[in-house]
Order: structure tokens, then C-alpha cells, then sequence
């Protein structure tokens, strides 16, 4: 069977935003940033548009059209906003449920019903992704992953070079398929790999082999379902290999009151069209 286009993408909204609602005098927000803020709800936070809105544009600009929002029982503000109060033309927009925060592969698992057997991009609802990214991922029926330059990411990301360090680093094999992501390099590792450096920031092609592999996996060390360990349960014990695509341009990272403002002057006169 040949490769064929997913056009369906997963995106995780579930996290409690516990950095988000953490107050920060250092950080000038306006009433409605600063509401939205202690809520922890980073996908609606306002930016001229909700953070969100910039996200679902470029996924519908690249070939998506099936999104699945992944969120708490509680999460009912960004329910109402994708179903009741803005117009959703390009896109259609379900939901599913994580009960608990159990981590970031139990946030996976909840959408099986979404995927429906079909291959799918996931990404955080945090992350403003770049096209270069989401374009090759909707290529293909397998598994593949989105790595960024570090180079990139330093130049025009809002993320700072010391936060940087301490993202995960994509292993490359020779065949040009991930090997394994590595959490939270020490510097003994970091200056031992080749270069560039790749980040993983969570940008993934799944298909359903990804489901087996949140069933299969045990809590991290944090107590937590996570994705790095099924992507690697999915590469070592499934046999899914993950050819990865190389990125040369920044994602933009809304995790903290003080990365509002920069990641709003650069998605600043960005059309939205959903």
C-alpha cells in the first residue's frame, strides 16, 4: 500500500500550566493575558488571537484539516471558543479527554478513537511550530519526527541559550532514522555528540503502532506516561523505524508569563484563518 497523506493532527492542551500561573511582577501583562494566565490555559492565551489560533492556521496552511484537541474535564473556556465563538472554516476540530494527568503518552492514548487507524501529527499546544516542520510530517503513513537545529533555535526562537541546553537531543542514525531522544543532556553528553544538534520539541507523525506502545510502557521515573519512552518502546520492541526530518527554523515556546510578550511580537501581523 502506498504512502498517502495524513491530514489529521492531535494536539496536547491537557497540562496544568503550572509555570504559566505561577505570578511574575517581571512580566507586563494586560487584564485579559493576565486572566487567561492564572488559569494555566496557554492555548487561549490572547495575542491580538488566542496563542492557539496561530497554530491552527499554519496546520491548516500545510494540509491539515482534522484537529483533535486533547484537554482536562474541566478545560470547558477552550471547548466553548473552537465550538461556539469563533468560525472554524478550514479546519474541524473534535476533542477527547485525558481524565487524569498522567503524562504526556496517556494524553496520546486518549485520542485512539480521533486517529480512527490513521497516521497522525501530534504536537504541544504550547508551541508555535514552524511550516518547514508540519509540511513533511503530512507525507506518508508511518512514523517520523520534526528535530531543530539548535543553531535555528537560538537565533529566532524566544527561547534562551540556557533553557536550550536543557532540551531533549534527537540521536540520528546513519540511515538518517531517530535512534532515541535524549532527556536532559549533561554536558559530558552534549559535547560528545556530532553537530549540529537537534531538539525534539515534541513533533511527531504517528501511526497507530503508537497506541500499543502508551499501553505497553511503564510510569518514568516522575510517576509519569511519557512519550520519549513509547516513541522508544515503538523503535526497539515494535520495530517502527522514525525517519527524521531536519529543521532549520525556530519554534516559538509559550511556557511562562515572561515568554508572552516575545512570542507575541513575533507572531505579531500574522493573518489568522481557521
Amino acid at each position: 500500500m502506498g504512502a498517502r497523506c495524513t491530514d489529521k493532527a492531535v494536539i496536547l492542551a491537557r497540562g496544568l500550566g503550572t509555570r504559566m500561573r505561577r505570578a511574575d511582577a517581571s512580566s507586563a501583562l494586560d487584564p485579559q493575558q493576565a486572566a487567561i494566565a492564572e488559569t494555566g490555559v496557554k492555548a487561549l492565551i490572547p495575542m491580538e488571537r488566542p496563542f492557539l489560533d496561530y497554530v491552527l492556521t499554519t496546520l491548516a496552511d500545510t494540509g491539515y484539516r482534522h484537529v483533535c484537541l486533547v484537554v482536562g474535564p474541566r478545560h470547558d473556556a477552550i471547548r466553548k471558543y473552537y465550538l461556539q465563538e469563533v468560525e472554524v472554516r478550514r479546519l474541524r476540530v473534535d476533542f477527547a479527554v485525558q481524565q487524569e494527568p498522567k503524562g504526556t503518552a496517556d494524553a496520546v492514548a486518549a485520542a485512539e478513537k480521533f486517529a480512527g487507524g490513521d497516521s497522525f501529527i501530534m504536537l504541544n499546544s504550547d508551541d508555535y511550530y514552524p511550516p518547514e516542520a508540519l509540511r513533511p510530517l503530512n507525507d506518508g503513513n508511518g512514523c517520523s519526527v520534526a528535530l531543530f537545529e539548535m543553531k535555528s533555535m537560538l537565533d529566532g526562537s524566544n527561547i534562551s541559550a540556557d533553557r536550550l541546553k536543557q532540551f531533549a537531543v534527537g540521536k540520528i542514525d546513519d540511515r538518517g532514522f531517530l535512534e532515541r531522544v535524549i532527556e536532559k543532556p549533561n554536558e559530558k553528553t552534549l559535547a560528545a555528540m556530532p553537530r549540529p544538534l537537534w531538539l525534539s520539541m515534541n513533533c511527531w507523525r504517528f501511526n497507530a503502532s503508537i497506541f500499543d506502545a502508551c499501553r505497553a510502557i511503564k510510569p518514568s521515573p516522575r510517576g509519569e506516561l511519557e512519550i520519549p519512552d513509547a516513541v522508544q518502546y515503538t523503535i526497539d520492541v515494535l520495530g517502527q523505524p522514525f525517519p527524521v526530518v531536519t529543521v532549520r527554523a525556530p519554534v516559538l515556546d509559550l511556557s511562562s508569563r515572561q515568554d508572552i510578550a516575545p512570542v507575541a511580537a513575533r507572531l505579531a501581523g500574522m493573518e489568522v484563518s481557521l
